[in-house]
């Protein structure tokens, strides 16, 4: 039997108050894996969902809350040739990062940049991977071109932000702040707007010149529906990567007929291992080396120990923070 491990566990699905530190099982090394020793963990949105009950891991994936760490390699299967034991490494996971060890297919791990905490390396891989596939893969977003993305404070929005400027782009955002707002600006946004009482598809015409923008990345899902398609340039693709301000909504299909627009859903968790990989080598050959200049980085909010993810995820759901919250092992 595999020796134990501390980790947060879910015993029944509810509030942050169902979160606690328990002892469980290690992971079993398998074929094309690695075995980390988790330095942190980063918290998404989805853990919260998860811990809700609403959004179960893929079949096979861990069952522990946790989607991207960083860490230790502290084992490695036998036919994995890429890494060796002692290596830093950042990765996407299915599931498992809020404990003291998870077992990570070798393609969706990442080498932590020399000067790169492993604080802020785990916040780096769920959000600048998501936002590479849907905005740069899915999105095809053009050189030169402006991407709207809601949720300019999130770790999703922070990632976007300067993963569009290094790539020589320009960022409209919004957020529910003034202060936030200002934040998306010095980060590198050319235009961030209060969703409280701005107007964002204003905004996206008057920064384009009427335009509009190339791409929107969406995690709002239904009541911004019709604006999203308004602020999309002619040929526009909006990207659908979360349902939080609900799933139903009725457009006129014309719409995307006459201003050939795209209208895609994506989803990264539960994406074949095989997929995951080349969308890590794909981010890496593009952004790798910015990201080993500290052009990019992760932006932490604060850092909790792992006991203290009830608390964590309280400030999530209150929208307390910029960037990304983090657990320290």
């Amino acid at each position: 039997m595999l020796p134990g491990m501390r980790a947060i566990i879910v015993e029944n699905p509810g509030s942050e108050s169902v979160l606690r530190v328990s002892e469980v099982a290690a992971p079993e090394l398998v074929p094309g894996s690695l075995r980390v020793r988790v330095a942190a963990a980063a918290v998404n949105r989805a853990d919260l969902m998860q811990r809700q009950g609403m959004y179960p891991p893929p079949p096979g994936a861990s069952e522990l809350l946790g989607l991207e760490c960083a860490g230790e390699v502290a084992e490695i299967a036998s036919d994995v040739t890429d890494f060796r034991v002692g290596d830093r490494v950042m990765a996407l996971l299915a599931g498992g990062g809020y404990a003291e060890e998870v077992v990570v297919d070798a393609g969706s791990a990442m080498p932590v940049p020399d000067g790169m905490s492993f604080e802020q390396a785990a916040a780096v891989p769920e959000v600048f991977l998501t936002v590479f596939l849907n905005v740069f893969e899915l999105g095809a977003f053009p050189d030169g071109g402006t991407l709207l993305v809601h949720g300019g404070g999130s770790g999703i929005g922070t990632a976007a932000i300067q993963l569009v400027s290094v790539a020589g782009g320009r960022s409209v955002v919004t957020a529910g702040s003034e202060e936030k707002c200002r934040k998306c600006r010095e980060l590198g946004a050319d235009v961030a707007v209060n969703y409280r009482d701005g107007d964002f598809v204003a905004a996206c015409r008057e920064a384009t010149n009427d335009r509009g923008v190339d791409v929107v990345l969406d995690s709002i899902g239904a009541p911004y529906l019709e604006k999203n398609l308004a602020a999309l340039a002619m040929n526009g693709r909006l990207v659908l990567i979360g349902l939080m301000g609900g799933a139903k909504a009725e457009i006129s299909l014309a719409t995307l007929l006459m201003r050939r627009l795209q209208l895609i859903g994506s989803t990264l968790r539960a994406r074949p291992v095989a997929e995951k990989a080349a969308i890590v080598r794909s981010f890496w050959s593009r952004f790798g080396a910015a990201l080993e200049k500290g052009e990019l980085h992760a932006v932490v909010d604060r850092v909790l120990p792992l006991a203290e993810a009830e608390e964590a995820h309280r400030a999530m759901l209150a929208s307390e923070h910029f960037g990304k919250l983090v657990l320290r092992t």
